[in-house]
């Protein structure tokens, strides 16, 4: 080639490149702007609205947004603070108690209108307002506000389908940035207002019925769990004047769920020990309190996620930890097991066969519950399970694999590939289901349950 044309075309080809790659990114712009509330009554409405109510069908529920950017700092704290004032006055009010539901969305994702994640959880939402709508009825007392709360930040960097799958590894180290720097201040901000009328004084307080759940999807679920993980730990262990061994574990809010979560077994590790120190025996009122949920169908997390980790740790040094799993409850239980420090530094926390706990799969025979079902009957079921059980939901079952105690708080659930067919197919009904018992069994108010009727 031509010297003098050389010096040329080289500039422009790359100029052209360079400008088709900023083309391609993502934008990196807010896009609820809107604090004011708005009605939602279908597809297209509220699109800018970060405060929405939604009325249609009867299910009621309430929508939030808040949206960070890359260095997981909030977008505009006025946007917060416009969702979190909203929902203070729901909770705060004498005659309300709530159901708040909180979702980080993961790869591919953020919180522009169109985004599927989106209409998705609305539909979880409504799902859930008519569940409590029914057992508010059963259970006597008052349905409770559902108040969702969607968290988004910029899943997508790269727009060109295909090539945006090179961003796996930058959109990771943005999930962990976000969890760390900005979410933990939004997430306990809403487990103040669930719990803000527990601290007024009265002389003869009601049962404060109020709860909270949390769920991350894909590397949404590495932003909840790196933000909440030292707190996880700290309500576990809970070492506060006036606690008393005999205690049920606690958690956050009431329940947090991982659907495919990419980070690495080995963040996991010290919760999983807690959870099986001395194979102890957790009490029958013990609730779930963290559900990781992780197909067996995903390579994303399962081949992608370890090839890349292989290069990432390439220099660093591991060696075989001793740990134990629990064949039943208390120290005769306790079985020897060798774990790879390596291996859990580059398999996901669901791909983790030492950290799996429970396997759920479709049940032979799928069977809709009677219209006289009591809600009550999961938490029932869920609280009088034995070693190594099988609990039954609407379509699913899940069964204890036998490697820990009975109502273990802390659940590491391998799902059957025709639940969860790849990465991102987390909504089918039989797992929004599951998801919908696995809330009603961790924020039942207890107080209030009636006798259960005939089930299943």
């Amino acid at each position: 080639m031509n010297y003098r044309l050389s010096r040329f075309l080289f500039p422009l080809i790359l100029t052209i490149t360079l400008a088709l790659f900023l083309a391609a990114c993502s934008s990196n712009k807010i896009y609820r702007s809107d604090y004011q509330p708005c009605t939602y009554n279908q597809p297209g409405d509220c699109a800018n609205s970060a405060v929405q109510i939604s009325a249609s069908g009867g299910n009621e529920y309430h929508l939030g947004f808040v949206e960070y950017d890359d260095q997981g700092q909030l977008r505009d704290r006025g946007q917060m603070n416009a969702v979190l004032d909203q929902y203070y006055k729901i909770a705060s009010s004498e005659e309300n108690e709530v159901l708040l539901i909180t979702f980080v969305h993961g790869w591919h994702h953020n919180a522009q209108p169109k985004d599927d994640n989106i209409l998705k959880f609305r539909n979880m939402l409504g799902n859930l307002s008519a569940t409590e709508g029914i057992a508010s009825q059963q259970q006597a007392r008052k349905k409770r506000k559902i108040l969702g709360l969607y968290v988004g930040w910029r899943g997508e960097a790269i727009d060109l389908p295909v090539i945006n799958n090179i961003s796996f590894w930058d959109r990771k180290n943005t999930a962990h940035q976000v969890g760390q720097q900005g979410v933990s201040e939004v997430l306990l901000k809403l487990e103040e207002i669930v719990n803000v009328k527990i601290g007024q004084e009265k002389e003869n307080p009601p049962p404060q019925n109020s709860r909270m759940v949390v769920i991350g999807h894909s590397f949404g679920g590495a932003v909840v769990f790196t933000s909440l993980q030292k707190i996880l730990s700290d309500r576990f262990i809970d070492s506060r004047r006036g606690k008393t061994v005999k205690d049920d574990a606690k958690g956050f809010g009431d329940l947090v769920v991982l659907m495919n979560p990419a980070f690495e077994a080995l963040r996991f590790a010290s919760l999983y020990d807690l959870s099986q120190e001395y194979c102890r025996g957790y009490s029958d009122t013990q609730l779930p309190r963290l559900a990781i949920l992780t197909s067996e169908a995903d390579n994303a997390t399962k081949l992608a996620f370890p090839a890349g980790r292989f290069f990432s740790t390439l220099f660093e040094s591991h060696v075989d930890i001793q740990r134990h799993y629990c064949s039943k409850a208390g120290s005769g239980g306790v079985q020897p097991m060798t774990i790879k420090e390596g291996q859990a530094d580059r398999h996901t926390v669901g791909h983790f066969e030492s950290f799996q706990t429970h396997y759920l799969e479709p049940s032979p025979t799928f069977q809709s519950r009677k219209e006289n079902y009591q809600i009550q009957q999961i938490q029932k079921d869920w609280s009088s399970q034995g070693y190594a059980a099988t609990v039954q939901f609407e379509g699913t079952k899940l069964t204890n694999l036998g490697r820990s105690t009975p109502l273990n708080p802390y659940l590491n659930i391998k799902v059957n590939g025709k639940l969860i067919e790849d990465h991102n197919d987390i909504w089918k009904p039989e797992i929004i289901a599951f998801l919908r018992d696995l809330i009603v069994i961790s924020t039942t108010p207890v107080t209030n349950l009636q006798p259960a009727g005939e089930a299943l």
